[in-house]
């Protein structure tokens, strides 16, 4: 068993990437940099709004701020050790190779289900080999056995009930959008561990 200096050290040599800061990217990023992943590279164009705060990792004097620069300030306060690649840009399936070459993971943590299918094709496409974490499933409160982890298969991992959606009658609610961050984090560390 490795102690939390030797996990650190793994940890530190590696590259995670973050598509989306919202929810799920912002609580999975600070979940990884809390943990020790050497470099973060987040990519986002969104601004911090006030409806944000409910779930996710920003403050208030942040409100207006661009997501991507808002968080590697919070990664900022919690370790001076972490690298942080901030891209404040729309992804798409031009720029996702040359944003997230280098990548030993990616998160996939973006809000609608089309942008997700995106990524996930153009990643196994033009990146192949390089695992993608996604989120699907995390809106309302409750139900927290229903939340599980699925590996596909060595590229693809799923974190989520993969059927809640978010809709006039359910938003996605704090805890359970900590509840999937915290697996998507989870499994990260678990691909990274495993790597020689």
């Amino acid at each position: 068993m490795m102690n939390d200096t030797a996990i650190r050290e793994h940890l530190a040599r590696y590259r995670a990437g973050i598509a989306g800061a919202g929810g799920l990217g912002s609580n999975c990023a600070m979940a990884l940099a809390r943990s020790g992943v050497g470099t973060l590279l987040i990519s986002d164009f969104d601004l911090v709004e006030l409806s944000n705060l409910n779930r996710q990792y920003y403050f208030m004097n942040q409100v207006g701020m661009l997501k991507v620069s808002a968080l590697k300030e919070n990664i900022a306060l919690v370790s001076d050790k972490i690298k942080v690649i901030a891209h404040p840009i729309r992804l798409d399936r031009n720029n996702i190779p040359e944003i997230f070459a280098g990548c030993d993971v990616i998160v996939e943590a973006l809000d609608s289900d089309e942008m997700k299918q995106m990524l996930i094709e153009t990643v196994q496409t033009c990146l192949p080999g390089i695992p993608v974490v996604v989120g699907s499933g995390l809106s309302g409160w409750g139900k927290s056995n229903e939340i599980r982890y699925r590996k596909v298969d060595d590229t693809l991992y799923v974190c989520g009930d993969e059927y809640s959606t978010p809709g006039e009658d359910m938003s996605p609610m704090a805890p359970r959008v900590l509840m999937v961050a915290g697996m998507q984090a989870n499994t990260v560390i678990d691909i990274l561990m495993n790597k020689p």
